[in-house]
C-alpha cells in the first residue's frame, strides 16, 4: 500500500507543471508569495526594500534577503540609484506571464492549498 505521505503528494502536485516549478524554485516562502503579489498588483513600483516592506506589512530585516533572491531568480531587477538599491518588477514578458497566471489560480481554492502546501514542504 501507498505511503499517506507519497499520496498526498501526489494530490498537491496535480498542477500546471509551470507554476509547480515556479513555486518550488522562485515563490518557495510566503514572504516572496507577498512581494510577487505587490509587485503583479503594481507592475509600474521601483523602490527601496524598506518601502516595500512597509506597504506589505512586514520587517525590512526578512523583506530584503527575499527582494534578493526574487532578483537573482528573474522576477525582480535592481538599481542603484543615489546609492539606494531599488527593486521593480522584471520587464521580461514570459516571467511577468507567468506570474499572472499564478495569481490567477491563486483565486482557486483548491490552487491555493496545492501552493500553500508546496510551500510549507520548502521550508522544512
Amino acid at each position: 500500500m501507498p505511503d499517506a505521505d507519497d499520496f498526498a503528494a501526489s494530490l498537491m502536485d496535480d498542477m500546471d507543471p509551470r507554476l509547480l516549478e515556479l513555486i518550488r524554485t522562485r515563490i518557495n516562502s510566503f514572504i516572496k508569495w507577498d512581494l510577487v503579489r505587490f509587485f503583479h498588483d503594481n507592475p509600474h513600483t521601483t523602490d527601496t526594500a524598506d518601502s516595500i516592506a512597509r506597504y506589505t506589512g512586514r520587517d525590512v530585516r526578512t523583506v530584503e534577503p527575499e527582494l534578493q533572491q526574487l532578483a537573482r531568480d528573474g522576477v525582480l531587477m535592481t538599481e542603484d540609484l543615489s546609492g539606494l538599491r531599488v527593486y521593480t518588477f522584471t520587464g521580461e514578458k514570459d516571467v511577468r506571464d507567468l506570474v499572472a497566471t499564478f495569481i490567477r489560480a491563486c483565486d482557486d481554492r483548491q490552487f491555493r492549498v496545492k501552493a500553500i502546501y508546496h510551500v510549507i514542504r520548502s521550508l522544512r
